[in-house]
């Protein structure tokens, strides 16, 4: 039996323990946990409003976890769970990870032969659409992604927009200097057709920030710039949009399966 009296045995001063860290992953809402917790993410604690109906979620949509599940959600007061997160969640769930550690990010980076690309957003702005593109990315089975400049990839806006899928993939932030080997393609509306280029399993796939472009260092890193097809006059595509159509271009051409 938990000792009442040891801080462990209480969910929210093991979350504000875990919080003062500074090391811990906000996993907000019932399907960033499912996620998590089914692609091996190290989960000290999870809270809901409401237990019964987190389950039955659960049961619902993800049989496979209930069980770690229902060990881990303990039950706090409503007013409780909405004090520990910034933006309560519809299913009223949050729960703490324990980020991956850089090293292993890296060498899931650099590890060869790849079976999928790795996906670079080069100089992000917006939280969301990091988010979006790496629910994709994990969705795509690619091997990682990886953003340059000043935004934190594991951001906890960033996080809510993967979905949890954080876990699934590879997500580190580089310097281009830094990028994984491997035929970079950059994406450019001076490029070369997509349709017309093979993408091999090991590339490197670039996108620019939404407003800017690509950087000059990572276009000068590209060996191949690519477009999307584009009707004339349309500006441009949402960044998730970008990678979803050149990752599904790779998922259709590439020479093997994603991993």
């Amino acid at each position: 039996m938990t000792d009442p009296a040891d801080p462990a045995a209480d969910p929210v001063r093991r979350w504000r323990r875990l919080v003062d860290t500074g090391t811990a992953v906000l996993l907000d809402g019932f399907h960033a946990l499912k996620h998590a917790v089914r692609f091996g993410a190290d989960v000290p604690v999870a809270v809901t409003a409401d237990r019964e109906a987190a389950l039955a979620l659960a049961d619902d949509l993800a049989p496979d976890v209930r069980e770690p599940l229902a060990a881990l959600l303990a039950q706090v007061p409503r007013a409780t769970y909405e004090a520990l997160v910034p933006r309560p969640h519809p299913t009223a769930v949050a729960a703490l990870a324990v980020r991956p550690p850089r090293e292993a990010n890296l060498a899931a980076l650099a590890r060869g032969p790849r079976r999928a690309p790795v996906v670079v957003l080069d100089n992000p702005r917006n939280l969301g659409n990091a988010g979006a593109v790496i629910r994709l990315a994990a969705g795509f089975g690619a091997t990682g992604v990886v953003t340059t400049g000043t935004l934190d990839p594991w951001h906890p806006t960033v996080v809510r927009g993967g979905a949890g899928l954080h876990f699934a993939t590879a997500v580190e932030r580089l310097d281009v200097e830094e990028l994984p080997p491997g035929p970079v393609f950059a994406l450019d509306p001076d490029g070369d057709d997509l349709r017309a280029v093979r993408l091999p399993d090991d590339a490197v796939l670039a996108f620019g920030s939404e407003r800017a472009g690509l950087s000059a260092a990572l276009r000068a890193r590209a060996d191949h710039l690519l477009a999307l097809p584009m009707r004339p006059q349309v500006s441009s595509y949402n960044l998730a949009t970008s990678v979803a159509m050149t990752l599904y271009h790779w998922s259709t051409t590439g020479f093997g399966e994603p991993a």
